[in-house]
């Protein structure tokens, strides 16, 4: 691990070194892939270094120990190499965890799916308010949502919709997302009070590029028409929604938010792209059975993740059993909690492998 370690340091200090260069200056790709490498590096680098600082702290406070006579000084050395001992075992969890391989979809932004399941009416409802908690959670990391399809009800659910959250790691959040979230509450329109359970699956795609997913274009069948549902003038009244239909995979996506068809036709493009992508990924992972099984929150989309229950104001993910009492925060976007657990359940999982391995 630390050949390795100072093998990463002295890179860092190439890139910085390159980055003076004015010949660099002036290549903007190259200057880009620069900085998005020195700024992976820079966590790592610094860890690393506080990690040296206190191994010297170490070392400085058992030679002092073996010289020193005076008792109170004696102590203070002690306390001191008690201290650097404890930040040293930290410092190194720590580097191990920034050692991991990264996920390659972590930076990009991500298109999001979200289906009412089990439950009719009030599931749509609830795909509704799962809807909105994304938002609301995107707008706190001052990411951009934008829509590109949904299917609404006519009592403010949604049967299906699809949107497209833009930003810096908006995946490596939000991938821990995918699944089925069930609700348990007495429907308004339960008159006997009873408690029904119902369900939406989410599906958190990362975003592709074109260079990714190749689509054939005798594999596509474009339809334009026009939009149905609420909007503006232009959106219902001149035929600037698009359909796309994939032959090979039968999968149809469906844009109409915006007023301009190419608009629209980009927005359905990149929502198919994430789709066809993201079947290649559950084949990759259903090749790798066992470390499909293992990770956290890249699991079949059936698997049930998450349990909102309104009468207890309870809200359980079930693959980390942290239970937490605060339903209407949640809904509101308060969902930071819950993913940093996932992210730290997962790191354990990983690297209790690595060790295993090792």
């Amino acid at each position: 691990m630390f050949d390795k370690l100072e093998m990463l340091v002295l890179r860092y200090h190439e890139i910085m070194e390159e980055l003076n260069c004015p010949d660099v200056a002036n290549d903007q790709n190259r200057f880009r892939k620069l900085m998005k490498e020195q700024s992976d590096l820079t966590p790592l680098v610094e860890t690393y270094t506080e990690y040296k600082k206190a191994q010297q702290t170490v070392e400085e406070s058992v030679a002092m120990l073996e010289e020193e006579k005076d008792e109170e000084m004696r102590a203070l050395l002690k306390d001191e190499f008690s201290e650097a001992k404890a930040a040293i075992e930290k410092l190194e969890q720590k580097l191990k965890v920034l050692l991991l391989p990264k996920d390659p979809n972590d930076e990009k932004n991500v298109v999001v799916e979200i289906r009412a399941g089990a439950g009719g009416e009030e599931a749509a409802l609830f795909a509704a308010e799962i809807y909105r908690m994304y938002v609301h959670y995107a707008e706190s990391h001052r990411w951009k949502v934008e829509l590109v399809g949904v299917d609404e009800t006519g009592i403010g659910g949604m049967k299906e919709v699809n949107f497209m959250i833009s930003g810096q790691g908006a995946y490596s959040k939000l991938k821990y997302e995918s699944g089925v979230h069930r609700v348990q509450r007495v429907p308004e329109t339960e008159s006997g009070g009873r408690i029904h359970t119902s369900t939406v699956t989410v599906a958190v795609m990362p975003e592709v590029e074109d260079v990714d997913i190749v689509i054939d274009e005798k594999d596509i069948r474009i339809d334009v028409m026009r939009a149905s549902g609420n909007g503006g003038q232009c959106v219902n009244t001149t035929d600037s929604a698009v359909r796309l239909t994939h032959y090979p995979t039968g999968i149809v996506v469906y844009s109409q938010t915006e007023k301009s068809q190419l608009q629209n036709k980009a927005k359905a493009f990149a929502l198919l792209r994430a789709k066809l992508y993201d079947i290649e990924q559950q084949k990759a992972h259903d090749a790798e059975a066992e470390l499909r099984r293992s990770q956290i929150g890249t699991g079949d989309r059936s698997e049930k993740i998450r349990t909102y229950n309104f009468p207890q104001g309870r809200v359980t993910d079930h693959r980390i059993n942290l239970t937490l009492y605060k339903l209407d925060k949640i809904l509101d976007g308060e969902i930071q909690e819950i993913i940093d657990a996932c992210i730290a359940a997962d790191q354990a999982i990983r690297l209790s492998k690595l060790n295993e391995e090792a």
